[in-house]
């Protein structure tokens, strides 16, 4: 039986939660816990262990000292195009930023660039698999983690794809 254990850390852009399988990373995001065990379904186990690695990555992240995630991935939660989508976006790198189009095209998966948009605002693994590098032809584009676009842009700007406003300063 698949089980899942949690961890919640405090980051610049807010309490982000980890959800860890024996497999990897299945899910994680902004808000509570509950709320991302809710659409798991899977049994919860108290095992620090489990999610230390991806705890000290996202640390490392916002520390600056971390630029590739290594943090395996469970991708059980997608599949057909959606998977083949995030799949793509998960090898855009850190600093670098792709718009809805180039990632459809990135993808194969014939998503149209509009249909990209929707399964970013769905992406179950944020950061990790960093739907924040995902911009509009004409903008930032949407986001629906933390506090929304703000978000975004901050997190762009910490990779250092963004300069920095007087608003980080």
């Amino acid at each position: 039986m698949t089980t899942v254990s949690f961890a919640e850390v405090p980051t610049p852009v807010g309490t982000f939660v980890l959800a860890v399988t024996e497999i990897g990373l299945v899910a994680s995001g902004w808000g509570s816990r509950a709320r991302l065990a809710g659409g798991l379904d899977l049994a919860e186990v108290h095992d620090a262990d489990r999610t230390a690695f991806a705890v000290a990555e996202l640390n490392a992240y916002f520390a600056g000292e971390l630029k590739r995630f290594e943090t395996p991935i469970d991708w059980r939660l997608m599949s057909g195009s959606r998977l083949r989508v995030l799949r793509a976006l998960h090898g855009v790198p850190y600093g670098k930023a792709v718009t809805y189009g180039e990632l459809a095209t990135l993808s194969g998966s014939g998503v149209p660039a509009r249909g990209i948009g929707s399964i970013m605002g769905s992406n179950p693994i944020p950061i990790f698999v960093p739907c924040h590098r995902v911009i509009a032809g004409n903008g930032l584009g949407g986001f629906s983690g933390g506090e929304g676009v703000e978000t975004k842009r901050r997190l762009l700007t910490h990779e250092g794809y963004l300069q920095p406003t007087l608003l980080d300063l």
